[in-house]
């Protein structure tokens, strides 16, 4: 998998469907314990509500749960999923509180309602698309370093870190398939005296090009 998508940050937001409250939060997490963490979280804040429904997907470690938390079966935790699923985001978990209203909203009514506040929570916490990208390293001259900007730049790349002693030590990191070409660009400015070297590899935002 050379990109996913998942979300920027925490967000909620909510809705009100004849009186019952939905109150939809999504986190970005990374492992199922820091989804359950939150989980568990969200679960204390709101005690008293009726329902605290919750879904989450974890990329590296191929898990996806949900909980219909006591909501009638395939009407609350599903619907959760499925937005997070039809988004194709992962390294997420999704809460939505309810505080019942008093009317009943039936099997359909409660599947448009939770399917409404998952959406509403991922559009506040926002999409992110992530790339594998190359973790560079390259060693130059302070003559060569005023153009290593503008060439990582070029190769939808971002300077991470810089070292000044009687050369420059540069980090940086670029889509791992632009390395090739980078080091072709590199060695043209250089006279063939400089080549980056990879030290790793990481997810990083994606540059839109």
């Amino acid at each position: 998998m050379n990109t996913y998508k998942t979300v920027k940050a925490f967000a909620c937001d909510e809705l009100v469907e004849k009186r019952s409250r939905f109150i939809g939060y999504c986190k970005p997490v990374s492992t199922q314990d820091e989804a359950i963490a939150f989980i568990n979280e969200i679960k204390t804040k709101h005690w008293d509500a009726r329902h605290n429904v919750y879904a989450y997907v974890i990329k590296d470690e191929g898990v996806s749960r949900y909980s219909d938390d006591n909501e009638p079966q395939g009407t609350a935790g599903i619907p959760v999923l499925d937005s997070i699923r039809k988004r194709d985001i992962t390294d997420c978990v999704i809460v939505v509180t309810r505080y019942f209203g008093g009317i009943l909203l039936g099997a359909g009514g409660l599947v448009r309602a939770y399917s409404a506040a998952a959406k509403l929570a991922i559009d506040a916490a926002q999409e992110r698309e992530m790339e594998m990208c190359s973790v560079c390293e390259l060693h130059c001259s302070y003559t060569l370093y005023g153009k290593i900007p503008s060439l990582v730049a070029r190769f939808s790349g971002s300077i991470d870190d810089s070292d000044f002693t009687d050369e420059v030590t540069v980090r940086f990191h670029l889509p791992e398939d632009d390395l090739v070409a980078f080091n072709k660009a590199l060695s043209e400015e250089s006279s063939g005296k400089v080549a980056a070297t990879e030290i790793n590899k990481d997810f990083f935002d994606k540059v839109q090009k």
